[in-house]
């Protein structure tokens, strides 16, 4: 049992939290006015790329030696067009440079909530965390606490390869909101 903290309480931080708790985990939740203390293991920022930003800089020292998961898709959400972030680099990578005292893994960005609820991304696929870091106790740490939570897991390599999964997210982002995929589906990993 792992004792996790989760910035954010809203659609993707309320998921990860329940799929956590489905593992026999200790989940506890941050919101934005609440102090930061006690936190867990491992800590979510299940919040937008710049309130992620924010927090990894606000809380540098108390994040130190947590495992800091980036489930942050570093989107434009005015014109829904481009990622935020330059094109060799990634969120988890700049949410990286300002923790290095933490062990940052990119994942939870290439799933939605409502496949992470349900478990599943279509009635016989099942839903894959894919992370990304380059910190292999730290990836095997996460793996362990979503054991038998009812979703996958698949080491997405080191943190490099954050580029792609933030990539990834984003068509999936693009396609659900053009109406091309719905938002209770998504793309599976087929083993």
């Amino acid at each position: 049992m792992a004792a996790i903290t989760i910035f954010g309480k809203g659609n993707m931080g309320s998921a990860i939290g329940d799929v956590f708790t489905q593992g026999g985990n200790q989940v506890s939740f941050i919101d934005s006015n609440d102090p930061v203390e006690n936190l867990g293991d491992i800590v979510v920022l299940a919040v937008p790329f710049n309130a992620a930003l924010s927090i990894a800089k606000a809380n540098k020292a108390a994040l130190a030696g947590k495992v800091v998961v980036d489930i942050t898709n570093p989107l434009n959400f005015e014109t829904w067009d481009e990622l935020v972030v330059p094109a060799d680099s990634s969120a988890a990578a700049e949410i990286a440079a300002i923790l290095p005292d933490s062990k940052v893994v990119k994942a939870f960005n290439t799933t939605f909530a409502a496949t992470l609820q349900s478990r599943k991304v279509s009635d016989d696929v099942q839903t894959t965390v894919m992370a990304a870091g380059d910190d292999a106790a730290a990836k095997d740490q996460l793996a362990a606490a979503l054991t038998d939570s009812g979703v996958a897991f698949v080491d997405a390599g080191s943190l490099k390869r954050a580029r792609e999964l933030e990539s990834f997210g984003f068509l999936q982002m693009t396609l659900a909101a053009n109406e091309k995929i719905g938002w209770t589906g998504g793309f599976g990993v087929l083993k």
